[in-house]
Formats: structure tokens, sequence, C-alpha cells
């Protein structure tokens, strides 16, 4: 039987030494027999774990709220429409919503089939500045009615874009096994939360019928 100092050689070594060491410092750890830092690291993929099923409804709810808002003003085909193409951005250098359009349709013969094509950053994206006359003027509280309907149209709109921004890097942070532990994630969870109530509060209140109690309780675990 390993000694823990022995197990926890092995799963560092596994896991590498600079990764755990990120998990080291953040516990304190203490010497080559302390767990915290394997307890923290633990920790971290299973409450990663639990924000999966909330960041996928939100993902979803706010792609399917863009579309809805995108069918009336460009079409049921919108994908292929050249007004819609023309209204995306699509610089140079870095991140193109334009580029990615034409990747996400390039196989797709439905609009239901580019949507899950379409990157997060894509739908996020949607929600700037650029649309706000063309679309959300008009088309905003459609399909979001949660939302304050006595604020302007710019500030609401802003609003979901900085709480998809940090969505996004919570999201990103996720899908590649970083550490999240530094985050505030009981507002992480409010920010989920909200924008899928900004969609449907049936909706919001089921995914935290079901989520929001294993989030809390992990949070008040941490080690």
């Amino acid at each position: 039987m390993l000694s823990i100092k022995d197990q926890i050689a092995a799963v560092k070594g596994a896991l590498s030494a600079p990764r755990i060491g990120t998990y080291e410092v953040a516990a304190g750890t203490n010497g080559d027999e302390d767990p915290s830092a394997l307890n923290l690291y633990l920790w971290n993929a299973q409450i990663s774990g639990a924000f999966l099923a909330p960041l996928h409804i939100c993902e979803v709810v706010i792609r399917n709220a863009v579309a809805d808002a995108l069918e009336p003003k460009y079409g049921a085909k919108w994908a292929w429409t050249p007004a819609f193409e023309q209204s995306l951005p699509s610089p140079s250098v870095g991140y193109s919503p334009r580029q990615d359009l034409f990747n996400a349709r390039r196989n797709a013969h439905t609009v239901g089939k580019v949507i899950p094509e379409l990157k997060f950053a894509f739908w996020q994206r949607m929600f700037t500045s650029r649309h706000d006359v063309r679309l959300w003027d008009t088309y905003l509280l459609q399909v979001m009615p949660g939302l304050d309907a006595s604020k302007p149209v710019s500030q609401l709109r802003r609003g979901i874009y900085d709480d998809l921004e940090e969505i996004r890097a919570l999201r990103n942070r996720i899908a590649h096994h970083e550490p999240i532990l530094t985050r505030n994630l009981a507002d992480d969870f409010t920010r989920i939360t909200r924008l899928i109530a900004y969609r449907s509060q049936v909706t919001a209140d089921w995914m935290t019928s079901h989520h929001e109690k294993q989030v809390q309780e992990m949070l008040q675990n941490k080690p």
C-alpha cells in the first residue's frame, strides 16, 4: 500500500509538477506529505463539473434568443443572407464573426445545423453596439422579455455582453481544465441564472432547482 507521500508524488508526476504547483501555492502546501494541493485540485475539477450543465443551458438559451431576433430581421435563412453577412465584422487579425459564419455554414444545409457550429464568441459579439439599430432596438425585449423594459436597450444589451464576457472566461477555463478557484463562482452562477431568466424565468427556475444546491454546497466545502 502506498504511503501518502508516494501517492502525492505519483499523482503530481502524472498531472505535472507545474500544474500541481499552482494548487500548492493556493493551498499553502506544507511538505511532501501534505495532500492539500491534491484536495484542492480535485475540488476544482468537481466544481468545474458542477458548472457544466448550467453553462450548457445558458449558452443554448442565448444563442436561440439571438436566432429568434435574426429570423424576423434577415429571414428564415439568415445564415445565408448577404445583409446579415455584411452586418458582421471581419477583422484581418483576431476572431472574425463573419469568417466564423462562413465556416459554420460550410457543410450545413439548415439554420438549425449552423447555430451549434458557431463559437460562443459569435453569440457574445452579437451584443455589441453595431447591432443596436438594426436588431436590438426592435427585438431585444421580444426575445428576452425578462429584461427591465424601463432601461435603455443599449444599457441592457451592454449588460448582457458584459455577463457573457465573464461566462466565456469561466467556460474557457473549465474547457481547458484550468483553475477557477480564484473566481467569484457564486457571482458566476448568478450571472448564468440571470441570463437564462432574461429569456425565460421558468427555465432559470428549472435550472437552479437541479443545480444551485450542488454548487452552493461545493462552494461551502472548498478545501
